[in-house]
């Protein structure tokens, strides 16, 4: 689990500094997200790196991640505490914007699916028993 943690800080550690050394407009997680993925698609024979990301190194610490996942909000939420003024300020803003974007958010997701649903031939009848 450690070198798997390892791997992953590593992965984030490349990207952050891919991001700010090249200036891309693209977190620095999210290309080391990119380069993980990269390295799980590689075949398992190609580099000691590819071996180590199919063994259960990476796995257990994505599960041993996911496992605490909830501790991860708490600077959230303590930021929000801190900055309970702004909240009392905007509060009605935040809320429009958050429920509005939510509903926009869902409305797409809905009719990308009905779209590829339609495009790959799939129908409700097909599937009914």
């Amino acid at each position: 689990m450690i070198v798997g943690l390892f791997l992953i800080l590593v992965c984030q550690l490349v990207g952050e500094a891919l991001a700010r050394g090249t200036g891309l407009p693209v977190p620095g997680p999210v290309i080391g997200m990119g380069l993980l993925f990269v390295l799980l698609l590689l075949p398992e024979g190609r580099t000691p790196l590819a071996r180590e990301t199919r063994e259960e190194s990476v796995p257990g610490a994505c599960r041993g991640l996911l496992a605490h996942l909830s501790l991860l909000f708490v600077p959230a939420g303590v930021g929000v505490v801190q900055r309970l003024d702004l909240l009392a300020a905007h509060g009605i803003g935040y809320a429009v914007t958050l429920i509005g974007s939510t509903l926009i958010t869902l409305t797409v997701t809905a009719l990308a699916f009905r779209f590829t649903a339609r495009l790959i031939g799939s129908s409700d009848e097909e599937t009914a028993p």
